[in-house]
């Protein structure tokens, strides 16, 4: 019998106003919920993102294969970092139901799913991607920062009816090591022409915007986290 999936520990950031909107922000390989709290922290004193609550959860512990089988936290086993292995498909999808279930937690305390973004850095935006666009609630909108696309060869029959109206805000370093940038850009051709989203005409929050940063590696810089901050405004208007 598999062991039963324990719900994830988070951290809060709570809102400097009356608390209408929520960002859920999943984090790396190696990190935890504490790496993204300066940015919601800086996020927050802005007047248009302060009705605004971050809920940034912590991965469990698990053994990494591509690691040398080290123990660290991750949302799922990967097998190599050229990521031209199978997926952990297990692994991914038990990540999937604790998002959804602080998702769920979310609006059992008053939060309509459309005012709700989940995003995520790296494994945590691969995981923000598969759980956004699998659920059955409409989110507001979803982050990809330094992600790809996982299941690729499942993804398009697990998505959700309205997949191609979520918006998407994508940000990626030309200069990633680890999640080359040509993974970025393969997993963004898969969404429009497998999941049918469009692509962001600049006028308005939907579609998808794509947004590199040259000479970033894997990381984020400020002009990225100025981007999402306009965009988070957008998305979860007061």
């Amino acid at each position: 019998m598999a062991a039963a999936i324990q719900p994830l520990k988070f951290l809060t950031v709570s809102p400097r106003s009356k608390h209408t909107a929520t960002v859920i922000f999943v984090h790396g390989l190696g990190d935890t919920g504490h790496g993204w709290k300066p940015v919601a922290d800086m996020f927050r004193t802005d007047p248009g993102l302060s009705h605004v609550k971050w809920v940034l959860p912590h991965s469990p512990t698990r053994a990494v294969t591509a690691n040398m089988g080290m123990e660290m936290p991750s949302w799922f086993d990967i097998l190599s970092f050229g990521f031209d292995s199978p997926d952990d498909e297990q692994g991914m999808l038990q990540s999937v139901h604790s998002l959804n279930s602080l998702i769920s937690s979310e609006i059992d305390n008053g939060i309509e799913a459309s005012n709700i973004v989940l995003g995520g850095f790296s494994q945590g935006g691969a995981m923000s991607l598969l759980t956004g666009l699998t659920t059955e609630r409409k989110l507001a909108g979803l982050v990809i920062m330094s992600g790809w696309l996982p299941l690729k060869n499942k993804f398009k029959s697990m998505t959700s009816a309205h997949a191609n109206t979520v918006p998407i805000f994508w940000g990626h370093g030309t200069e990633d090591p680890l999640v080359k940038y040509q993974f970025a850009l393969s997993s963004v051709q898969f969404l429009k022409s497998q999941i049918k989203v469009p692509e962001a005409d600049g006028t308005s929050i939907r579609g998808l915007s794509f947004n590199s940063y040259p000479g970033v590696g894997h990381s984020t810089n400020q002009k990225e986290l100025d981007d999402l901050r306009e965009w988070l405004k957008k998305a979860l208007p007061q």
